[in-house]
């Protein structure tokens, strides 16, 4: 078993996955990164790591963009540049660990039929996929101190200061293919996405493809 603070990167993935058994390829110059947390008896719910991921991303991307001012966090943990996706983030949850799977386009991006996609280096960056990890390995550990030590608040706080504003129009695609639209009013104590409907329900979401309209 791997330790705790370990990460493993590959230099090329052919084989990975991304969410609802998605395929997520990553050529060479790419970021595909994983790390594993140790679930502890006092710690909080396991689900708010997800958004203990995306900040630590965002933050360590925000340092290396010449220009920040576009780059913005969707639910749960999506990073978008000009509104195009920049990286992907997956947790998979064992019996007492969480293994956090990180990919990032730092030199290339795909063409996907269904959103924009960019890259760190499309965005004028010059870091490298193994420079950005220590980075990022930095600011998860940073992050992840926080979330045992403070609970979910400061996390929910600084993704709701990186993200979506509330007001925001989403699409809402879950996991039975029913779609949803409604207005973005926040998160939930846990992290869930809350979605005002049309018709003044509220709706709270667990799993889900979101989308900004």
């Amino acid at each position: 078993m791997v330790d705790e603070g370990t990460w493993l990167r590959a230099e090329q993935q052919t084989a990975g996955r991304g969410r609802q058994g998605r395929v997520w390829n990553s050529p060479a110059g790419n970021l595909s990164a994983s790390t594993l947390v140790a679930i502890r008896p006092d710690d909080p719910p396991a689900a708010g790591l997800a958004l203990v991921a995306a900040v630590a991303l965002e933050g360590a991307v925000r340092g290396v963009l010449p220009v920040a001012t576009a780059l913005r966090l969707k639910w749960p943990n999506d990073l978008l540049l000009d509104g195009a996706k920049l990286s992907g983030i997956l947790l998979e949850r064992g019996a007492a660990h969480v293994v956090v799977g990180i990919g990032v386009n730092v030199a290339h991006h795909p063409v996907l039929g269904d959103r924009a996609t960019t890259s760190l280096r499309a965005a004028g960056a010059t870091i490298d996929a193994a420079t950005l990890l220590d980075q990022l390995a930095r600011r998860f550990a940073e992050w992840l101190s926080v979330w045992r030590g403070q609970g979910m608040g400061p996390v929910a706080a600084r993704w709701s200061e990186r993200a979506h504003p509330v007001g925001t129009m989403l699409s809402v695609r879950l996991p039975d293919q029913t779609t949803l639209e409604g207005q973005f009013i926040g998160l939930d104590a846990s992290g869930a996405l809350l979605l005002g409907l049309a018709d003044g329900a509220r709706h709270v979401i667990h799993a889900g493809d979101v989308f900004v309209v």
